[in-house]
């Protein structure tokens, strides 16, 4: 008798730590995967304004060109950071309701490294600025 009840004690722990383990387990992995598809439907939104702005029209604020020009950079290199450039999303501002500002960043033709801060409003990509991230130019734009 004794030894039968001891088994159904050591049956009910391990059933006890099987349950709170499968909880544990299971309940974490549903909220990772509930985050996961937060994610993933955060980052369709951002894809779809992302490919809708480098394929607008490109106008350039007179702050970017004249830091264009100081720094050595023309608009193909700029058109070329727009096409095949990387979202810096740290240096973006994407929470700008009216004009969500990119950082995209990348390697031009001539080996520049290279920031173009683009504003995706409405119909058109604004070209905010443009940065050379290897040299500081010392440019006297406004």
């Amino acid at each position: 008798m004794k030894n039968s009840a001891r088994k159904n004690k050591i049956s009910l722990l391990l059933l006890v730590v099987m349950v709170i383990v499968y909880l544990l387990f299971f309940r974490k992995d549903k909220e990772s995967r509930n985050v996961d598809q937060e994610r993933t439907t955060q980052q369709r939104s951002v894809d779809h304004r992302e490919k809708r702005f480098r394929h607008n029209t490109v106008y350039y604020t007179v702050h970017a060109k004249c830091r264009m020009k100081c720094r050595n950079i023309d608009q193909l290199e700029v058109e070329e950071i727009l096409d095949e450039g990387n979202i810096n999303y740290a240096k973006s501002d994407l929470k700008n309701k009216g004009c969500p500002k990119y950082a995209l960043e990348g390697i031009t033709h001539d080996k520049q490294h290279v920031r173009v801060i683009v504003g995706d409003c409405e119909s058109q990509a604004s070209i905010i600025t443009v940065i050379d991230l290897d040299t500081d130019f010392e440019c006297e734009c406004n």
